[in-house]
């Protein structure tokens, strides 16, 4: 499978199934789009009679090199990996690497286009115990077989808002690490209204990954992301966000925001996050209920392409100054990445990756809790619902009919289950406007990495 583009002055071929990715002039752009599909001497009658300046014998000898490139596999290689599809999977059946505590099943802010309802997840507001993070933990060990490193985020709602049991709960893991041979690495997901110096010097010190919630311009965050009295954020957690920042020393961190129906140029949000001085970004599309006025509609979708555009030269030109920064969805390694396998077999939710509500059920993912049919089990007896889970670990981007065809499979293998549950009613459906808006970035992404790759 090849998939072709031109974007920001660059004509790009990629060849799907062998990763490569080719930077070609415009006649060689020409002959790779018609290879397959007319015989040679037609294909070359077609572009000499574009490229009235290119001698024929040029062009010979272009073709054969594209022909040279098919050979050796790095061009027109054929689709082999679907035998691999649930290999993966099945290696790793019965063993859990991560686990997303939701800590704190209720929230300090009234952020209208919440997915978990405010913190609830459509139930009751709840905190949960330390003998319930406890008990998680265990689960953690028991069941993640001979792996070492073992991933726990902390989520909510707003987790700061149970701190005292976070920070009981890491010095219980310190504890049982040891004993186990286990490294736990934490991530704290937080709106950030409950960040003081205790919280910062605790985050610093445990967090692998810190995630702040803030939407960028002000006037933007403070639609959104207000509290019960209806009053915005902004003012109060930008200065708290700085001084955690400015603490970590360098440590990773993600100012995470969510664009809508209001702010698909949404651009203007990141700028305003890097002349606060944050470097580590992401602002995420909303997902929500068809009809929803916060919804980003037809009419908002070049709006959005053209922002991924936009932002893939602010990128550049940031690295031409030497001011680069990260954003999450355009990291991109064109020498490496997952392996084939991990490509393939898709995110793990419901098998490696799981979600723990306050009381201690278990669910496929943090989207997924509250959805009665999707809970797996709880953490006393394990996995029970093992319907539920067979579903997930099936999942593949070869269950998935309508990725079977997609250039960017390879990429998002098979996108969010969630996100797909959502929009069709199936975790092997497709949520197709995310689709459109994942290739378009990835476009963008690879762009980019060719600007940079080019330029060393």
């Amino acid at each position: 499978m090849v998939h072709q583009y031109k974007l920001n002055g660059y004509n790009i071929v990629l060849d799907i199934c062998s990763g490569g990715v080719h930077v070609v002039d415009d006649a060689t752009y020409d002959i790779i789009e018609l290879f397959e599909k007319q015989p040679k001497e037609e294909v070359i009658d077609a572009v000499a009679a574009k490229y009235k300046d290119i001698p024929r014998d040029e062009l010979y000898e272009c073709y054969g090199q594209v022909e040279g490139l098919k050979k050796s596999g790095s061009l027109f290689t054929p689709d082999t990996f679907e035998p691999m599809a649930d290999r993966l999977k099945a290696k790793t059946a019965g063993v859990v690497k991560a686990l997303c505590l939701h800590v704190a099943h209720t929230c300090n802010l009234n952020c209208s286009y919440c997915f978990a309802s405010q913190g609830k997840y459509h139930g009751e507001r709840a905190v949960m115990s330390l003998e319930v993070g406890k008990r998680a933990l265990d689960f953690l060990v028991e069941n993640s077989g001979s792996r070492r490193n073992l991933e726990v985020d902390f989520f909510g709602g707003e987790p700061l808002m149970n701190f005292q049991m976070i920070k009981d709960l890491v010095a219980y893991a310190r504890e049982i690490e040891k004993k186990h041979n286990k490294n736990f690495r934490f991530t704290l997901t937080t709106n950030g209204i409950l960040i003081d110096d205790d919280v910062i010097d605790f985050a610093n010190r445990e967090m692998s990954n810190v995630v702040l919630s803030l939407d960028g311009r002000k006037e933007i965050h403070d639609r959104y992301r207000v509290d019960y009295a209806g009053k915005g954020s902004w003012d109060r957690i930008v200065p708290k966000f700085k001084a955690l920042v400015d603490a970590r020393g360098g440590k990773n961190y993600y100012m995470r925001g969510t664009f809508t129906h209001a702010n698909p140029d949404f651009l203007e949000d990141i700028k305003v996050m890097l002349d606060l001085g944050f470097n580590e970004l992401s602002m995420e599309p909303v997902v929500c209920a068809k009809g929803d006025k916060e919804e980003l509609t037809e009419e908002d979708f070049p709006i959005v392409c053209k922002q991924y555009e936009d932002l893939a030269d602010l990128m550049l030109k940031k690295h031409k100054e030497k001011k680069d920064f990260t954003f999450y969805h355009y990291m991109i390694d064109l020498k490496g990445g997952p392996c084939i396998y991990k490509r393939i077999s898709g995110c793990g939710s419901g098998t490696e990756y799981m979600a723990v509500t306050p009381w201690g059920d278990l669910y496929p993912c943090h989207q997924f809790v509250g959805e009665e049919k999707y809970r797996l089990g709880d953490i006393y007896k394990g996995v029970t619902n093992k319907a539920a889970q067979e579903e997930f670990a099936s999942c593949n981007v070869y269950a998935r009919p309508d990725c079977r065809d997609c250039w960017a499979k390879l990429y998002c293998s098979g996108g969010c289950a969630a996100n797909a549950y959502h929009a069709t009613g199936s975790v092997k459906g497709i949520y197709e406007y995310g689709c459109r808006l994942f290739r378009k970035r990835m476009e963008c992404a690879i762009m980019v990495a060719v600007a940079k790759a080019l330029e060393e």
